[in-house]
């Protein structure tokens, strides 16, 4: 299996109120940080080495998860400053030193198969996989646009703002390696907006369906429902 990176570096200003002195991966969830239900799902789909690129108050994290974890070796990846998630991704493939990673947010979780995201990934020869999920309104995350046969290339993103169902980026990806670091990127720049919109018409973008339930705890009222539903969802 592939190694993973998790983009645990942001700075979560939208859920201080809710918990004001810990990075929004830590954020408790049932008794636990969120992030030990992201790494537990990792490892349950039969991840082996993680990378958690890290930010905003990254000690706590370093100091909360240590390797071995779940039986996965676990590397810190420090951001000196902020990278937006195009720059951390970057950095980390750098350090990395791997064809293709998957990569996932760490406030966020869907019950992807990674297993067949991974095959979905190799059988179309893809720059980029991406899992998309189901909802029946896509207003607060916008919506991505994907032919309905197979191999599902990825035709564009639209912003938030439409209402009604309709398919979301689940935060959850396959990214090579070579096709990322192709270009000289500056230190710092979107993976959502400067690569895989912008570049979409040159890019292989295949989208890969779940029909799992998402949560992202980025806002409090959600990350309130997380409290009842992650323990649904994790089993």
């Amino acid at each position: 299996m592939i190694p993973a990176i998790v983009l645990a570096g942001g700075l979560g200003t939208r859920l201080r109120t809710a918990v004001p002195n810990l990075p929004k991966p830590m954020a408790p969830v049932a008794g636990r940080p969120f992030l030990w239900w992201v790494l537990r799902r990792l490892s349950q789909q039969g991840v082996r080495e993680v990378y958690l690129s890290v930010g905003y108050l990254a000690d706590t994290i370093a100091e909360a998860f240590t390797s071995p974890c779940f039986g996965m070796t676990l590397h810190i990846v420090q951001e000196t400053e902020p990278l937006g998630t195009g720059g951390a991704i970057a950095a980390t493939l750098r350090q990395a030193d791997r064809p293709e990673a998957f990569v996932l947010n760490g406030d966020t979780l869907v019950m992807a198969d990674l297993p067949q995201l991974l095959g979905d990934y190799r059988a179309r020869r893809s720059d980029v996989a991406m899992v998309v999920a189901h909802m029946a309104d896509v207003q607060r995350y916008g919506a991505v646009n994907f032919h309905p046969e197979q191999p599902h290339r990825v035709s564009a993103f639209e912003e938030k703002g439409r209402r009604g169902a309709g398919f979301i980026n689940a935060g959850v990806y396959i990214v090579r390696r070579d096709s990322l670091l192709a270009r000289d990127w500056p230190a710092r720049f979107s993976f959502e907006q400067d690569y895989l919109n912008a570049r979409l018409c040159e890019l292989q973008v295949h989208a890969s369906l779940t029909d799992s339930r998402l949560i992202d705890i980025g806002v409090p009222e959600d990350y309130a429902l997380a409290q009842t539903l992650v323990p649904d969802m994790a089993g």
